[in-house]
């Protein structure tokens, strides 16, 4: 069904929960999985523990991308990198963070697609790209200005991808999940006054989990999706229907 059979799959941000999650779950789907974040250490310790692949560099510097993507052959991306930022109206925006949020979450993703999807067109072979947005692009999140829109920003270049990709049958779609509850995420959302009233508005009611976000991921990403393309999908126990 999901038809990787070796396929070379790299997965950004995969020392992150979800992004870890997703190579699990990739490896055993039979991809080969070439595994990217900054720090070595916990690439190495994924690798140890999966069979994947390691592959050190920053999303932030162009040089580096590049560096690393070119010459590499891929036939899937997982953009999941990314930099949460802060807490903040846009009265009181800190633009320095700002403009962080947006190096990570969209200029990075861009970087990758754009070196990642000269290798797919050099080999001919189609391929896959998966974008890892948020709820918070699809809904006004109170203090999620900077946040809400990098992954606006990266919604669109799953849309404009998928229609400048399609031609070489190159499928780009994002999810756009709600909250998982990690160590980060806690200290926002662990409140009772912001998590509770946020859970109130949810129809299933409770926060996903990484293996939860992780599984569409690899459904979009395999040939069981083959006709899926330019798609944003909530992963979001129903709160942006309501």
């Amino acid at each position: 069904m999901w038809g990787f059979d070796g396929r070379p799959v790299l997965v950004t941000g995969a020392s992150g929960g979800i992004g870890g999650a997703t190579v699990r779950q990739l490896v055993a789907a039979g991809a080969d999985v070439v595994a990217s974040a900054r720090s070595k250490p916990n690439l190495e310790d994924l690798a140890s523990k999966t069979g994947c692949r390691a592959l050190a560099f920053d999303l932030t510097s162009e040089d580096s991308v590049r560096g690393a993507l070119e010459g590499l052959d891929v036939w899937g991306v997982v953009n999941c990198g990314g930099f949460g930022g802060e807490i903040a109206t846009p009265m009181d925006t800190d633009i320095a963070v700002f403009d962080q949020v947006i190096s990570v979450n969209a200029r990075g993703a861009l970087l990758v697609t754009k070196y990642a999807s000269r290798s797919m067109i050099r080999l001919g072979k189609g391929g896959s790209i998966v974008n890892m947005s948020s709820q918070a692009a699809l809904v006004a999140l109170a203090g999620h200005i900077s946040y809400g829109s990098s992954k606006a920003a990266l919604d669109n270049i799953t849309r404009v991808s998928a229609l400048e990709l399609g031609k070489y049958n190159i499928r780009v779609n994002s999810v756009n999940p709600t909250v998982v509850m990690t160590p980060m995420s806690a200290f926002y959302w662990g409140r009772p006054e912001i998590g509770e009233p946020f859970l109130k508005q949810m129809p299933l009611g409770r926060w996903a989990t990484e293996d939860e976000i992780a599984a569409p991921i690899v459904f979009l990403l395999g040939d069981g999706a083959s006709m899926i393309t330019g798609v944003s999908l909530p992963i979001d126990g129903g709160f942006t229907c309501c």
